[in-house]
């Protein structure tokens, strides 16, 4: 693939998008950037905060520790500490930087101001709709389908950002360029490593940090810690445990920053840190990891990018068969390689369902990548899984699309019985 290719390009803007740094868990944090937003529009702290949002975001936001506010969870948590905190052109990283006055505000604001979370009844599966308020002003601020989305600002009413009839057809980032495995390849084959490193570098540090900080143990439920203290320290181990570890130091409010894969960290992690590993015990060249973490990351997205970004089924799943195919494609292996490797680890583990951000996540990751490395050594044994067992299907395009059917048509009923379960009490 030639730089001057339109796919090129069109892969090249796709990382620079994606592949973006974010504090704490996403849905959170874009909770807390509407009600930034809002703050900066209002220009004063509120008395009344009025939140719509989609059943996803509750399912997400539920049981996640929100980093920067001692520990607190929950839409209100996030809610407050963006309002408290408003800067919202810092995006994804708008709760990096909070003092301990804030802190004392956000507490201050959560015991004093009127504060309501209502379900969007809206349609869309990516909501965040906010209303704060003074007894003067009204501020209103909108996002949805992804994290970023900004899609409505107002001001007592009047529209200071409107896009789409009714704000509602925003889907500009869903169009995707046209992937493949076999063009995903050629593009990490081809790539001038000058276009992508700066990108790379960015998840490598990151990314590994918060995986180290979690691998101290005092995180989570210490998954990663759990697999190297019990299993040993062969390669696959650790590649499971410093994913894992990532996520145990993510979930429980550590305060270090990740690069984000389709609009998640966990999936940003899981699709860097075990090729990561592996290149280290291969001693591989900057190069060759540099073009398998463009397998990884690619792969990811094309397999998202048929789900969606929040369903019942696990984005982990995805992120852990793409970095095991492309720890196929760091030993040298070839097309059909890193096809079957991504066939075999989707056919094992397509299936495990998402309720919500939460320590738990860690050990899905964990049983994610495993997969992913299995998935790489039934093919090299010479084993597969083939077409009409289960899901799978005759080649490795028509296999995604059926997955992706499985976590973005078939599970939305499933969706809904999770959160009502997560609900209850």
């Amino acid at each position: 693939m030639r730089k001057t290719d339109a796919q090129y390009q069109d892969f090249l803007c796709l990382l620079k998008h994606e592949l973006v740094p974010a504090m704490g868990c996403t849905e959170p944090v874009a909770i807390a950037l509407a009600c930034a937003k809002a703050r900066d529009v209002l220009g004063a702290c509120p008395t009344s905060v009025i939140l719509h949002v989609s059943g996803n975001i509750i399912k997400n936001v539920k049981s996640v520790t929100v980093p920067n506010t001692d520990g607190g969870k929950g839409i209100k948590t996030a809610a407050a500490i963006g309002i408290v905190v408003g800067h919202a052109e810092n995006g994804l990283q708008v709760i990096s930087s909070v003092t301990d006055a804030q802190r004392d505000e956000m507490r201050a604001l959560l015991e004093t101001c009127h504060m309501e979370v209502i379900p969007s009844e809206s349609g869309e599966v990516f909501d965040i709709d906010v209303e704060i308020s003074t007894s003067e002003h009204r501020a209103r601020v909108r996002i949805i389908t992804f994290h970023t989305n900004i899609v409505l600002v107002q001001l007592d009413g009047e529209d200071l950002l409107c896009t789409g009839p009714n704000c509602m057809n925003n889907n500009q980032e869903e169009q995707k360029p046209p992937m493949s495995v076999k063009s995903i390849l050629d593009f990490a084959d081809t790539a001038d490593i000058a276009d992508v490193k700066e990108i790379l570098d960015r998840q490598i540090q990151y990314n590994s940090a918060i995986s180290q900080e979690g691998l101290t143990g005092k995180w989570g439920a210490a998954v990663g810690c759990t697999l190297l203290n019990c299993y040993g320290n062969d390669v696959a181990i650790r590649a499971r445990a410093a994913a894992a570890a990532g996520s145990d130091a993510r979930m429980s409010g550590c305060e270090l920053p990740v690069v984000i894969n389709s609009g998640s960290g966990n999936q940003g992690i899981t699709a860097s840190m075990p090729v990561i590993v592996y290149a280290k015990e291969l001693n591989c060249s900057d190069e060759q990891l540099y073009r398998a973490l463009l397998v990884s990351n690619l792969l990811t997205l094309h397999l998202k990018s048929g789900i969606g970004r929040l369903s019942a089924y696990c984005g982990a799943v995805c992120a852990g068969c793409a970095a095991g195919a492309a720890i196929a494609y760091l030993h040298g292996g070839s097309e059909e390689d890193v096809s079957h490797a991504l066939v075999n680890g989707l056919a094992i583990v397509s299936g495990i369902v998402c309720d919500g951000a939460k320590p738990s996540c860690a050990g899905k990751i964990a049983s994610a990548v495993d997969a992913g490395i299995v998935g790489w050594k039934m093919y090299q044994n010479g084993k597969q899984f083939y077409g009409g067992d289960g899901i799978v299907q005759k080649g490795v395009e028509e296999s995604i699309r059926a997955v992706c059917r499985v976590g973005h048509d078939g599970m939305v009923e499933t969706d809904r019985e999770i959160l009502k379960i997560m609900t209850e009490n």
